[in-house]
């Protein structure tokens, strides 16, 4: 991360693990741990308060879940907190994605996954910082159109957040669109990867078949990709040999 001081705030009911937690966290000279909540009622309130940049939430609290926490906030409308569920179990890694939290760490922590993570919130806040202010990143990243031909030569106007990744169909020859709607948009034969990388600076290519909208990225796991809804049910989004190293650099180099 920056120079800038980022506010962290806790809301786990299990102290050993807040303070393994806090611990852990004292390496990360860009991040200050602000409070401590044990249930989620009081953890409204100290969020409200703070107003903090990154929240560890532990998904099973006394008085509700952890998901029922973020319901009543409506913390994805608060743009640039970023919410890391919390919790000693992976079952709830698909209420993670549903609820588009930004990361999953599982208890008891493992100093190489909470580095993980750190490294990807450090390049996602200097990023969307770029931009100057998280407002600018929602209308560059939303707003962003540009052009694909078919194979039958219509033209069609899309953003990037329509796409969640591109796949190669060997059989035919052509790469098409993964949509947001369910469907797949065909591409002219003539377009390659290197074409498709170059619409807009979020799609990577992790696999000579396929090419990632890093936008919807949650994880990489087994050597495959781990999406956000609405391709949260993709199983076959593949990291080559080939392209993980880029790829690692790309994300996770400090």
């Amino acid at each position: 991360m920056n120079d800038k001081m980022h506010k962290v705030i806790i809301i786990d009911d299990d102290e050993a693990s807040v303070n393994a937690l806090q611990f852990e966290l004292q390496q990360y000279k860009e991040v200050r741990v602000e409070g401590v909540a044990k249930n989620g009622k009081s953890g409204i309130r100290l969020i409200d308060r703070i107003r903090p940049d990154i929240l560890f939430l532990d998904v099973e609290l006394p008085d509700m879940q952890g998901v029922e926490l973020l319901n009543k906030l409506k913390l994805l409308q608060r743009v640039g907190m970023r919410v890391i569920f919390y919790t000693s179990s992976r079952k709830y890694l698909i209420d993670a994605l549903r609820n588009y939290v930004f990361d999953y760490l599982v208890k008891p922590i493992d100093s190489d996954e909470l580095r993980f993570i750190m490294n990807r919130l450090k390049l996602n806040v200097d990023y969307r910082e770029e931009l100057k202010c998280s407002h600018a990143f929602e209308k560059e990243f939303f707003d962003k159109k540009f052009m694909i031909v078919t194979p039958t030569g219509d033209m069609c106007f899309l953003r990037a957040s329509e796409i969640g990744y591109f796949r190669y169909l060997s059989e035919r020859k052509i790469w098409e669109a993964a949509l947001t709607n369910g469907k797949f948009l065909p591409l002219k034969r003539s377009l390659t990867g290197e074409h498709i990388c170059g619409f807009d600076a979020n799609f990577l290519q992790v696999h000579q078949s396929f090419i990632i909208n890093q936008n919807y990225l949650v994880m990489v796991q087994d050597n495959y990709c781990v999406l956000y809804p609405p391709f949260d049910k993709e199983v076959d989004i593949q990291v080559s040999k080939k392209y993980r190293k880029e790829m690692m650099e790309r994300f996770f180099s400090l």
